[in-house]
């Protein structure tokens, strides 16, 4: 057992913790845990903890159900609404399959295998998420309703932003967990809030992601509210994204950075043709519910598989940076719905593999495509039924998240589609299927 695990048992020990979670996502990048007692904890670290695989959606057949949970030492974290007299903390885990190896369709080992491709390439890759959600009103049965907290709109302040003291609560529990919020604020649509998090690791942000998640959820709920991720709850509103802040360095320097002259690495260059080219490919993993396609096309949500500077209508826009550390590529098209460790893997395989082809980067497109002619550029799907169709004829999502993955998500996807063909109310299944879930 190496010192961070020692270290680890020293802390449980000292710390008054009596329960232990070991957390993971099944394959829609659902939150799932088991609670074990801190004298079991040895033998987690050493042999794993066992669980039923045939019932965690996408994951094994009931004949090869049984797989294990390995801690990851380095997430240990205390759950800061749990008490503080007999401790709670959490540790993400690894799925692994009964002789050790690593289970395929583990979100977190998917993401570590590609970015082991890009640092076996010498590049070290920082993501940042910007996640947007809504607060809405409990009924009298504590049962979400529609009714935003407030009627606020973008940056504004109380006592029109009603949702100030549960941002904050929620960026102070973070903190405590050990995760560093960089803003939080008021978004456009009534009761929408945004949060945005420090650049870090992929992983350790894709972890911070689903962490995120179920702060806001617990927050919302002590203060007597919903905590909604759907990516479009209300119609004619603004939906909710989650904008992803791509950087990557060689050396130790940023090879987004601009040169002296102003312009841009090939390598940049290949790695954002990289990304549209697989965007269409990717959308049923990255906007994986029927609202992730409602919020296409209005309220700065993209269409179009373009990009630009700082043009906010773009599929991927190049933020202004005020120094070489803070050049980066912004991501517009995922929403907070999706499994990140999977959108990450496949956005960050998809801009290596357009630096590995060395793919030339069309035009910018610098205008607003909200209102101007799109004229020949390709759209995102329209449905996800739509990119349903175009992830299962791609080699390309097959090859990142393997072929078995890939089937066992879109199989998943397509069975949660006919069931929306066959609803009769389909506004009532929508609320029922995401709405009040996600």
């Amino acid at each position: 057992m190496d010192s961070t695990m020692q270290a680890v048992l020293q802390f449980v020990e000292e710390n008054d913790v009596k329960f232990i979670r070991l957390a993971f996502c099944d394959v829609m990048g659902t939150l799932k845990n088991i609670a074990i007692m801190p004298s079991e904890l040895p033998r987690a670290f050493e042999t794993g903890v066992s669980f039923d695989a045939s019932s965690i959606l996408g994951f094994a057949p009931v004949d090869k159900s049984d797989l294990f949970l390995f801690p990851d030492a380095a997430t240990l974290s205390v759950l800061p609404w749990r008490p503080q007299t007999g401790r709670v903390v959490r540790f993400f885990c690894s799925v692994r399959t009964a002789d050790g190896s690593p289970y395929g369709a583990d979100g977190r080992h998917i993401l570590r295998r590609t970015l082991r491709r890009l640092a076996d390439a010498g590049y070290e890759c920082r993501v940042g998420a910007e996640c947007e959600f809504y607060l809405f009103e409990r009924d009298a049965e504590g049962r979400p309703t529609k009714r935003p907290q407030d009627n606020g709109g973008y940056f504004d302040v109380a006592p029109l932003d009603r949702g100030e003291n549960v941002r904050r609560e929620i960026c102070l529990t973070l903190e405590e967990m050990n995760i560093r919020p960089e803003s939080s604020h008021h978004e456009q649509g009534p009761g929408q809030n945004e949060v945005d998090f420090k650049h870090a690791a992929p992983l350790t942000a894709a972890d911070d992601v689903i962490t995120f998640k179920n702060v806001v959820k617990t927050v919302a709920a002590r203060n007597g509210l919903y905590g909604s991720f759907s990516p479009k709850p209300l119609a004619d509103k603004p939906g909710s994204g989650m904008h992803v802040n791509i950087s990557l360095a060689r050396g130790g320097r940023n090879i987004f950075a601009p040169g002296p002259d102003g312009a841009y690495s090939p390598a940049m260059r290949s790695f954002i043709a990289g990304v549209l080219a697989r965007a269409g490919e990717i959308c049923a993993f990255t906007n994986p519910v029927p609202g992730s396609y409602a919020r296409f096309g209005s309220f700065e949500a993209p269409r179009y598989v373009a990009w630009s500077h700082q043009n906010r209508s773009q599929l991927i826009r190049i933020p202004a940076a005020p120094a070489p550390e803070y050049a980066r590529i912004e991501v517009r098209m995922p929403d907070v719905s999706c499994n990140p460790y999977l959108a990450f893997a496949l956005l960050l395989a998809a801009g290596f593999e357009g630096m590995e082809r060395k793919m030339e980067l069309a035009e910018e497109t610098p205008y607003d495509l909200y209102t101007a002619n799109a004229g020949a550029l390709e759209a995102l799907p329209a449905s996800l039924e739509e990119a349903i169709v175009r992830a299962g004829g791609s080699a390309f999502v097959e090859k990142v998240l393997s072929a078995d993955t890939a089937r066992k998500y879109l199989a998943l996807k397509q069975a949660e589609q006919n069931r929306w063909f066959a609803a009769r109310d389909k506004e009532k299944y929508q609320d029922e299927a995401y709405f009040g879930v996600l």
